[in-house]
């Protein structure tokens, strides 16, 4: 029999379980997307994995914020990202269009997946660079697999809004979903969002902002989705370019001498419950 002050330290309470109860609602999203996705029911599908990626993107940060950060967590969420961001949108894709090319689909859809997985691995894996720039913590290398995952729906989103037509277009839809994998596996910088801080005299337009995007979702759903997808893609090339000035403007010493060390607390490469890609949280 368990001693009642060890019974005490071996439970948890229930408030830091939620980012956990939240990455395993995230996790069913994902597979019930599926579910729509053999249905044949696209706008139920889709939704449930926007559903998904908003879950994902707030679980890392409320394990931060309830400081019940855990490895098990960060295991949890990467296993929930790879089903939420590396299967059910192919597979939602394949159902959709992709089997209209037979096993040229498929084999774009085993790529998609392999790529999303291999990301995460090495997301997983990571370790901060102690020459790295500070400046550095604001990106990722390559898409992170919410972010590809967002992009890889685009071509659903215009169709339930415009109509078909080369939305639906299976050729080119598994030459734009190989462009994504290719970019999730890549070295390209793309922006993380988790440094940007907002001014407190900004604050207030933001939140107008949030909750004009919350109107627009709620009545048009699929433009509004369209386009913070396609304002996502724009930052692709802009994210590179602001890399690359970064990197002339603030080059790291090549013996490292005075670069700080990455603790990883919102560094692409952090090791905690943390995208979005999310990965872990972003994750990843």
């Amino acid at each position: 029999m368990l001693h009642p002050r060890r019974r005490r330290l071996r439970s948890l309470s229930l408030t830091s379980m939620i980012p956990n109860m939240m990455t395993v609602i995230a996790l069913c999203s994902g597979l019930t997307s599926i579910r729509f996705g053999l249905a044949g029911e696209w706008a139920f599908a889709a939704g449930a994995i926007v559903f998904a990626g908003v879950l994902d993107g707030l679980d890392g940060r409320l394990a931060r914020a309830l400081n019940s950060t855990t490895r098990f967590g960060a295991e949890l969420d990467s296993l929930s990202d790879f089903v939420c961001f590396g299967v059910a949108p192919v597979v939602l894709l394949y159902q959709w269009t992709l089997s209209d090319l037979g096993g040229v689909g498929w084999i774009v859809v085993l790529g998609y997946s392999v790529c999303c997985a291999l990301r995460l691995a090495r997301f997983n894996t990571g370790r901060p660079n102690p020459v790295e720039a500070p400046w550095a913590a604001g990106f990722f290398e390559g898409a992170p697999a919410p972010g590809a995952a967002g992009l890889a729906m685009l071509p659903v989103f215009l169709s339930l809004q415009f109509g078909d037509g080369a939305f639906r277009w299976a050729p080119l839809i598994a030459i734009y979903i190989l462009a994504l994998s290719a970019l999730m596996v890549s070295r390209v910088p793309t922006m993380s969002f988790k440094t940007i801080r907002i001014e407190r005299d900004y604050v207030l337009g933001v939140l107008l902002v949030v909750a004009l995007a919350v109107a627009a979702i709620s009545s048009y759903p699929w433009l509004t989705l369209s386009v913070i997808s396609v304002a996502y893609f724009s930052t692709i090339p802009i994210g590179l370019v602001r890399y690359r000035k970064l990197s002339r403007l603030n080059p790291v010493p090549a013996n490292g001498d005075g670069a700080p060390v990455d603790d990883g607390s919102d560094s692409p490469t952090a090791k905690s419950k943390s995208d979005t890609d999310s990965d872990a949280d972003a994750s990843h």
